[in-house]
Protein backbone atom coordinates (compact mmCIF):
# COMPACT_ATOMS: atom_id res chain seq x y z
CA UNK A 1 0.00 0.00 0.00
CA UNK A 2 1.26 3.40 -0.77
CA UNK A 3 0.75 5.16 2.18
CA UNK A 4 -1.99 7.50 0.87
CA UNK A 5 -4.54 9.50 3.43
CA UNK A 6 -7.56 11.05 2.14
CA UNK A 7 -7.64 14.33 0.27
CA UNK A 8 -3.94 14.05 0.31
CA UNK A 9 -3.48 15.61 -3.54
CA UNK A 10 -4.56 18.90 -1.46
CA UNK A 11 -2.21 21.62 0.03
CA UNK A 12 -1.72 20.46 4.03
CA UNK A 13 -3.80 23.29 5.88
CA UNK A 14 -6.83 23.11 2.86
CA UNK A 15 -9.03 20.84 4.97
CA UNK A 16 -10.64 21.11 8.30
CA UNK A 17 -8.83 19.80 10.87
CA UNK A 18 -11.01 16.72 12.50
CA UNK A 19 -9.50 14.32 15.28
CA UNK A 20 -10.39 11.17 13.58
CA UNK A 21 -10.82 7.63 15.35
CA UNK A 22 -7.92 4.98 14.90
CA UNK A 23 -7.93 2.23 12.29
CA UNK A 24 -7.48 -0.96 14.03
CA UNK A 25 -7.02 -1.98 17.53
CA UNK A 26 -9.53 -0.08 18.71
CA UNK A 27 -10.99 -2.49 21.24
CA UNK A 28 -9.18 -5.80 22.77
CA UNK A 29 -8.67 -8.80 20.71
CA UNK A 30 -11.53 -11.12 20.70
CA UNK A 31 -10.83 -14.61 21.69
CA UNK A 32 -12.31 -17.17 19.43
CA UNK A 33 -10.46 -19.95 21.27
CA UNK A 34 -9.33 -21.47 18.01
CA UNK A 35 -6.52 -23.68 17.86
CA UNK A 36 -3.16 -22.89 16.14
CA UNK A 37 -3.96 -25.22 13.17
CA UNK A 38 -7.81 -23.81 13.23
CA UNK A 39 -6.17 -20.37 13.69
CA UNK A 40 -3.71 -21.03 10.50
CA UNK A 41 -6.46 -22.26 8.02
CA UNK A 42 -8.63 -19.39 9.22
CA UNK A 43 -5.83 -17.01 8.17
CA UNK A 44 -5.29 -18.94 4.91
CA UNK A 45 -9.36 -18.67 3.98
CA UNK A 46 -9.16 -15.43 4.82
CA UNK A 47 -6.55 -14.77 2.34
CA UNK A 48 -7.69 -16.85 -0.47
CA UNK A 49 -10.92 -16.22 -0.51
CA UNK A 50 -13.05 -13.50 -2.54
CA UNK A 51 -14.21 -11.65 0.89
CA UNK A 52 -17.26 -9.51 0.24
CA UNK A 53 -19.16 -7.11 3.04
CA UNK A 54 -23.21 -6.65 1.17
CA UNK A 55 -22.66 -3.71 4.05
CA UNK A 56 -19.93 -1.58 5.94
CA UNK A 57 -18.92 1.93 6.21
CA UNK A 58 -15.28 1.92 5.32
CA UNK A 59 -14.54 5.41 6.22
CA UNK A 60 -12.88 7.33 9.10
CA UNK A 61 -15.13 9.37 11.88
CA UNK A 62 -14.42 12.16 14.22
CA UNK A 63 -13.45 10.75 17.72
CA UNK A 64 -16.06 12.82 19.43
CA UNK A 65 -19.20 11.80 17.81
CA UNK A 66 -21.11 15.04 18.21
CA UNK A 67 -18.67 16.76 15.81
CA UNK A 68 -19.82 13.97 13.07
CA UNK A 69 -22.90 16.12 11.65
CA UNK A 70 -20.26 18.92 11.13
CA UNK A 71 -17.79 16.40 9.40
CA UNK A 72 -20.41 15.25 7.42
CA UNK A 73 -21.08 18.85 6.33
CA UNK A 74 -17.83 19.54 4.35
CA UNK A 75 -18.79 17.17 2.19
CA UNK A 76 -15.76 14.91 3.04
CA UNK A 77 -15.64 11.49 4.38
CA UNK A 78 -12.11 9.96 4.65
CA UNK A 79 -11.88 6.42 3.21
CA UNK A 80 -10.00 4.09 5.80
CA UNK A 81 -7.12 2.70 3.97
CA UNK A 82 -5.36 1.32 6.64
CA UNK A 83 -8.43 -0.86 7.88
CA UNK A 84 -8.90 -1.84 4.99
CA UNK A 85 -5.50 -3.26 4.39
CA UNK A 86 -5.92 -5.20 7.80
CA UNK A 87 -9.61 -6.20 7.31
CA UNK A 88 -8.73 -9.30 4.84
CA UNK A 89 -11.70 -7.81 2.44
CA UNK A 90 -12.10 -8.04 -1.30
CA UNK A 91 -15.25 -5.85 -1.74
CA UNK A 92 -17.13 -3.82 0.79
CA UNK A 93 -20.40 -2.40 -0.34
CA UNK A 94 -19.99 1.03 1.02
CA UNK A 95 -22.91 2.80 1.21
CA UNK A 96 -21.33 6.57 1.76
CA UNK A 97 -22.84 8.72 4.06
CA UNK A 98 -26.37 7.31 3.37
CA UNK A 99 -29.24 8.64 5.63
CA UNK A 100 -26.79 11.00 7.69
CA UNK A 101 -25.91 13.05 4.32
CA UNK A 102 -26.48 16.35 5.37
CA UNK A 103 -24.47 18.47 3.34
CA UNK A 104 -26.55 21.19 2.47
CA UNK A 105 -28.88 20.90 4.73
CA UNK A 106 -30.11 19.14 7.89
CA UNK A 107 -32.62 16.76 6.90
CA UNK A 108 -30.83 13.60 4.59
CA UNK A 109 -31.54 11.90 1.46
CA UNK A 110 -31.52 15.23 -0.98
CA UNK A 111 -30.15 14.83 -4.01
CA UNK A 112 -27.43 17.31 -4.53
CA UNK A 113 -26.23 16.09 -1.49
CA UNK A 114 -26.04 12.07 -2.60
CA UNK A 115 -23.95 13.51 -5.30
CA UNK A 116 -22.09 15.30 -3.91
CA UNK A 117 -20.68 12.66 -1.79
CA UNK A 118 -20.48 9.75 -4.49
CA UNK A 119 -18.39 12.72 -6.51
CA UNK A 120 -16.06 13.52 -3.39
CA UNK A 121 -15.28 9.56 -2.47
CA UNK A 122 -14.45 9.10 -6.01
CA UNK A 123 -12.08 12.44 -6.64
CA UNK A 124 -9.80 11.17 -3.54
CA UNK A 125 -9.70 7.22 -5.32
CA UNK A 126 -8.69 8.88 -8.33
CA UNK A 127 -5.80 9.98 -6.60
CA UNK A 128 -4.48 6.24 -5.02
CA UNK A 129 -4.16 2.87 -6.94
CA UNK A 130 -4.63 0.53 -3.49
CA UNK A 131 -8.48 0.86 -3.25
CA UNK A 132 -10.22 1.10 -6.54
CA UNK A 133 -13.55 1.22 -7.34
CA UNK A 134 -16.12 -1.49 -8.03
CA UNK A 135 -18.68 -1.03 -11.16
CA UNK A 136 -17.84 -4.73 -12.96
CA UNK A 137 -17.19 -7.96 -11.62
CA UNK A 138 -14.13 -8.12 -13.28
CA UNK A 139 -13.53 -5.48 -10.87
CA UNK A 140 -13.78 -7.60 -8.20
CA UNK A 141 -12.08 -10.56 -9.77
CA UNK A 142 -9.02 -7.61 -10.56
CA UNK A 143 -8.89 -6.51 -6.81
CA UNK A 144 -9.04 -10.34 -6.21
CA UNK A 145 -5.54 -10.82 -8.12
CA UNK A 146 -4.09 -7.72 -7.36
CA UNK A 147 -4.81 -8.01 -3.73
CA UNK A 148 -6.16 -4.67 -3.78
CA UNK A 149 -9.59 -3.58 -2.22
CA UNK A 150 -13.03 -2.71 -4.14
CA UNK A 151 -15.59 -0.44 -2.78
CA UNK A 152 -19.15 -0.77 -4.39
CA UNK A 153 -20.74 2.09 -3.92
CA UNK A 154 -24.48 2.29 -2.75
CA UNK A 155 -27.92 3.60 -1.00
CA UNK A 156 -30.05 2.18 1.38
CA UNK A 157 -33.11 3.75 0.30
CA UNK A 158 -33.78 5.84 -2.77
CA UNK A 159 -35.56 8.60 -1.54
CA UNK A 160 -33.36 10.78 -3.48
CA UNK A 161 -34.79 10.44 -6.93
CA UNK A 162 -38.11 11.66 -5.45
CA UNK A 163 -39.98 10.64 -8.70
CA UNK A 164 -37.94 11.19 -11.69
CA UNK A 165 -36.92 7.42 -12.46
CA UNK A 166 -34.10 8.62 -15.14
CA UNK A 167 -32.15 9.93 -12.00
CA UNK A 168 -31.55 5.96 -11.39
CA UNK A 169 -29.76 6.05 -14.65
CA UNK A 170 -27.48 9.43 -13.53
CA UNK A 171 -26.36 7.69 -10.34
CA UNK A 172 -25.90 4.41 -12.11
CA UNK A 173 -23.62 6.51 -14.68
CA UNK A 174 -21.70 7.77 -11.82
CA UNK A 175 -21.05 4.54 -10.48
CA UNK A 176 -23.52 3.84 -7.99
CA UNK A 177 -24.15 0.32 -7.94
CA UNK A 178 -26.45 -0.66 -5.26
CA UNK A 179 -29.75 0.76 -3.90
CA UNK A 180 -32.31 0.51 -1.44
CA UNK A 181 -36.22 0.59 -1.98
CA UNK A 182 -36.80 2.87 1.39
CA UNK A 183 -35.14 3.56 4.39
CA UNK A 184 -37.18 3.97 7.73
CA UNK A 185 -39.38 5.98 5.78
CA UNK A 186 -41.40 5.49 3.27
CA UNK A 187 -40.69 7.45 -0.20
CA UNK A 188 -42.09 7.39 -3.47
CA UNK A 189 -41.45 3.34 -4.35
CA UNK A 190 -42.68 1.97 -0.93
CA UNK A 191 -43.11 1.81 2.46
CA UNK A 192 -40.22 1.93 5.43
CA UNK A 193 -40.26 0.18 8.69
CA UNK A 194 -41.51 2.54 11.20
CA UNK A 195 -44.58 3.08 8.95
CA UNK A 196 -46.15 -0.33 9.86
CA UNK A 197 -46.87 -2.95 8.21
CA UNK A 198 -49.83 -2.14 5.46
CA UNK A 199 -47.97 0.16 3.20
CA UNK A 200 -46.21 -1.72 -0.21
CA UNK A 201 -44.25 -1.07 -3.32
CA UNK A 202 -46.17 1.81 -5.30
CA UNK A 203 -46.84 1.96 -8.89
CA UNK A 204 -43.92 4.06 -9.37
CA UNK A 205 -41.71 1.56 -7.29
CA UNK A 206 -42.42 -0.90 -9.86
CA UNK A 207 -41.40 1.36 -12.42
CA UNK A 208 -38.32 2.27 -10.45
CA UNK A 209 -37.66 -1.96 -10.13
CA UNK A 210 -38.05 -2.52 -13.51
CA UNK A 211 -35.91 0.27 -14.64
CA UNK A 212 -33.17 -0.99 -11.59
CA UNK A 213 -33.35 -4.36 -13.34
CA UNK A 214 -32.39 -2.79 -16.93
CA UNK A 215 -29.20 -0.62 -15.65
CA UNK A 216 -28.19 -3.97 -13.63
CA UNK A 217 -28.59 -1.57 -10.48
CA UNK A 218 -28.87 -4.27 -7.13
CA UNK A 219 -31.88 -4.00 -5.65
CA UNK A 220 -31.76 -3.97 -1.51
CA UNK A 221 -34.51 -4.46 1.31
CA UNK A 222 -33.04 -4.09 4.36
CA UNK A 223 -34.60 -1.15 5.35
CA UNK A 224 -38.07 -1.80 3.46
CA UNK A 225 -40.96 -3.16 5.40
CA UNK A 226 -42.13 -6.56 5.11
CA UNK A 227 -44.45 -5.99 2.77
CA UNK A 228 -42.88 -3.66 0.16
CA UNK A 229 -39.53 -6.01 0.43
CA UNK A 230 -42.02 -8.92 -0.78
CA UNK A 231 -43.54 -7.40 -3.23
CA UNK A 232 -40.53 -6.34 -4.59
CA UNK A 233 -38.77 -9.17 -5.11
CA UNK A 234 -41.80 -10.60 -6.88
CA UNK A 235 -41.61 -7.63 -9.25
CA UNK A 236 -37.84 -8.20 -10.09
CA UNK A 237 -36.45 -9.84 -12.37
CA UNK A 238 -33.17 -10.44 -11.03
CA UNK A 239 -31.89 -11.58 -7.54
CA UNK A 240 -32.47 -8.89 -4.54
CA UNK A 241 -30.45 -8.13 -2.10
CA UNK A 242 -31.04 -7.91 1.71
CA UNK A 243 -27.77 -6.57 2.41
CA UNK A 244 -27.76 -6.03 6.37
CA UNK A 245 -30.63 -7.45 8.31
CA UNK A 246 -31.66 -11.02 10.99
CA UNK A 247 -34.59 -12.66 12.01
CA UNK A 248 -37.39 -11.54 13.71
CA UNK A 249 -38.03 -15.07 14.62
CA UNK A 250 -35.04 -14.89 17.01
CA UNK A 251 -35.57 -11.11 18.31
CA UNK A 252 -38.73 -9.90 17.35
CA UNK A 253 -37.78 -6.07 16.03
CA UNK A 254 -39.12 -3.85 13.53
CA UNK A 255 -35.22 -3.92 12.01
CA UNK A 256 -35.62 -7.16 11.19
CA UNK A 257 -37.45 -9.66 9.09
CA UNK A 258 -39.73 -12.23 8.91
CA UNK A 259 -39.43 -15.47 7.55
CA UNK A 260 -41.88 -14.95 3.98
CA UNK A 261 -39.35 -12.17 3.80
CA UNK A 262 -36.26 -13.91 4.10
CA UNK A 263 -37.67 -16.48 1.38
CA UNK A 264 -38.38 -14.08 -0.98
CA UNK A 265 -35.34 -12.75 -1.25
CA UNK A 266 -34.03 -16.55 -1.44
CA UNK A 267 -36.90 -17.65 -4.07
CA UNK A 268 -35.55 -14.83 -6.54
CA UNK A 269 -31.85 -16.18 -6.42
CA UNK A 270 -30.32 -13.16 -4.14
CA UNK A 271 -28.08 -13.03 -0.74
CA UNK A 272 -29.34 -11.67 2.71
CA UNK A 273 -26.60 -10.35 4.46
CA UNK A 274 -26.71 -10.74 8.55
CA UNK A 275 -25.67 -7.49 10.14
CA UNK A 276 -23.93 -6.50 13.44
CA UNK A 277 -25.10 -3.17 13.85
CA UNK A 278 -25.71 -2.97 17.47
CA UNK A 279 -28.72 -4.09 19.83
CA UNK A 280 -30.47 -5.83 16.16
CA UNK A 281 -29.33 -9.25 15.61
CA UNK A 282 -30.08 -10.21 19.39
CA UNK A 283 -30.96 -13.70 19.88
CA UNK A 284 -33.07 -15.20 23.01
CA UNK A 285 -30.19 -17.82 23.14
CA UNK A 286 -27.46 -14.68 23.62
CA UNK A 287 -29.12 -11.46 25.04
CA UNK A 288 -26.00 -9.70 25.55
CA UNK A 289 -25.03 -9.10 21.96
CA UNK A 290 -22.00 -10.49 20.49
CA UNK A 291 -20.68 -12.53 17.91
CA UNK A 292 -22.42 -15.12 19.05
CA UNK A 293 -25.87 -13.80 18.71
CA UNK A 294 -25.64 -12.79 15.09
CA UNK A 295 -24.38 -16.29 14.03
CA UNK A 296 -27.20 -17.72 16.03
CA UNK A 297 -28.91 -15.12 12.88
CA UNK A 298 -26.60 -16.63 10.31
CA UNK A 299 -27.47 -20.13 11.52
CA UNK A 300 -31.25 -19.53 11.08
CA UNK A 301 -31.28 -18.41 8.37
CA UNK A 302 -28.96 -20.83 6.87
CA UNK A 303 -31.27 -23.32 7.61
CA UNK A 304 -34.21 -21.64 6.92
CA UNK A 305 -33.14 -20.97 2.78
CA UNK A 306 -30.15 -22.50 2.42
CA UNK A 307 -26.44 -21.51 2.76
CA UNK A 308 -26.26 -20.51 -0.65
CA UNK A 309 -28.53 -17.60 -0.28
CA UNK A 310 -26.40 -16.23 3.16
CA UNK A 311 -23.74 -13.78 3.75
CA UNK A 312 -22.50 -10.77 6.02
CA UNK A 313 -23.18 -7.20 5.70
CA UNK A 314 -21.95 -6.52 9.44
CA UNK A 315 -22.30 -2.54 9.15
CA UNK A 316 -19.73 -2.25 10.72
CA UNK A 317 -18.05 1.64 11.72
CA UNK A 318 -14.54 3.04 12.29
CA UNK A 319 -16.26 5.13 15.33
CA UNK A 320 -18.45 4.50 18.70
CA UNK A 321 -21.37 2.90 17.13
CA UNK A 322 -23.94 3.10 20.08
CA UNK A 323 -22.56 6.82 20.19
CA UNK A 324 -23.07 7.34 16.39
CA UNK A 325 -27.01 5.78 16.92
CA UNK A 326 -27.64 8.34 19.49
CA UNK A 327 -26.14 10.97 17.44
CA UNK A 328 -28.41 10.60 15.02
CA UNK A 329 -31.24 8.89 16.59
CA UNK A 330 -33.34 11.79 14.76
CA UNK A 331 -32.52 10.04 11.69
CA UNK A 332 -31.94 7.05 11.86
CA UNK A 333 -35.82 5.51 13.25
CA UNK A 334 -36.87 2.53 14.02
CA UNK A 335 -33.65 0.56 14.05
CA UNK A 336 -34.37 -1.02 17.93
CA UNK A 337 -37.75 0.01 18.43
CA UNK A 338 -40.46 -1.89 20.80
CA UNK A 339 -37.29 -3.89 21.47
CA UNK A 340 -37.55 -6.86 24.11
CA UNK A 341 -35.18 -6.37 27.61
CA UNK A 342 -31.96 -6.88 27.12
CA UNK A 343 -28.63 -5.55 28.26
CA UNK A 344 -27.11 -2.86 26.36
CA UNK A 345 -23.52 -2.60 25.46
CA UNK A 346 -20.83 -0.10 24.17
CA UNK A 347 -20.12 -2.51 21.39
CA UNK A 348 -20.35 -6.06 19.74
CA UNK A 349 -17.39 -8.50 21.16
CA UNK A 350 -16.05 -9.92 17.88
CA UNK A 351 -17.92 -7.16 14.87
CA UNK A 352 -16.87 -3.78 16.54
CA UNK A 353 -15.62 -2.82 13.06
CA UNK A 354 -14.70 -3.53 9.70
CA UNK A 355 -11.20 -4.11 10.53
CA UNK A 356 -11.92 -7.06 12.75
CA UNK A 357 -15.08 -8.85 11.37
CA UNK A 358 -14.21 -11.05 8.71
CA UNK A 359 -11.33 -12.60 10.31
CA UNK A 360 -13.09 -13.36 13.34
CA UNK A 361 -16.53 -14.39 11.28
CA UNK A 362 -14.18 -16.75 9.26
CA UNK A 363 -12.68 -17.99 12.77
CA UNK A 364 -16.05 -18.93 13.77
CA UNK A 365 -17.39 -20.66 11.34
CA UNK A 366 -13.79 -22.58 11.24
CA UNK A 367 -14.04 -23.19 15.21
CA UNK A 368 -17.61 -24.67 14.46
CA UNK A 369 -16.98 -26.71 11.88
CA UNK A 370 -18.05 -25.86 8.48
CA UNK A 371 -16.09 -26.38 5.19
CA UNK A 372 -13.69 -24.88 3.07
CA UNK A 373 -16.20 -24.58 0.59
CA UNK A 374 -19.10 -23.43 2.88
CA UNK A 375 -17.25 -20.74 4.37
CA UNK A 376 -15.90 -19.34 1.03
CA UNK A 377 -19.81 -19.26 0.06
CA UNK A 378 -20.83 -17.14 2.51
CA UNK A 379 -17.88 -14.80 2.67
CA UNK A 380 -18.38 -14.27 -0.89
CA UNK A 381 -18.89 -16.34 -3.01
CA UNK A 382 -22.60 -16.55 -2.82
CA UNK A 383 -22.70 -12.50 -3.64
CA UNK A 384 -21.02 -12.87 -6.55
CA UNK A 385 -23.00 -15.55 -7.87
CA UNK A 386 -25.43 -13.05 -7.35
CA UNK A 387 -24.13 -10.26 -9.15
CA UNK A 388 -22.96 -11.94 -12.37
CA UNK A 389 -26.82 -12.24 -12.66
CA UNK A 390 -27.61 -8.50 -11.83
CA UNK A 391 -24.63 -6.51 -12.82
CA UNK A 392 -24.35 -5.62 -17.05
CA UNK A 393 -21.78 -8.69 -18.27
Amino acid sequence: MSGYRSYGYLPEGTLEDFDLEAEFDRVPPHDLGLDTEQAERAERLLRESMVISLHDHPVRFPRDVARIPEYNRTGRQHTAFVGLRRSGMTVVFDNMMDGTACVTGHAPWRWDDVITDLGMRQADLAHQADVIVGRTIADLERAHAEGKVALVFGLEAATPIENEIERLDVLFGLGLRQIGIAYSDSNALGAGLVDGPDGGLTVFGGKAVARMNQLGLAIDISHSNDRTGIETCRASEKPVLMTHAGARALWDIPRLKSDDALRAVADTGGVIGISAAPHTTISSGHREHTIESVMDHFEYIAELVGLEHVGFGPDTLFVDHVGLHRQFAHLLSGATAAAPEHPRVEYVKGLESPEECFRNIVGWLVGHGYTDDEIRLVVGANVLRALRDIWPA
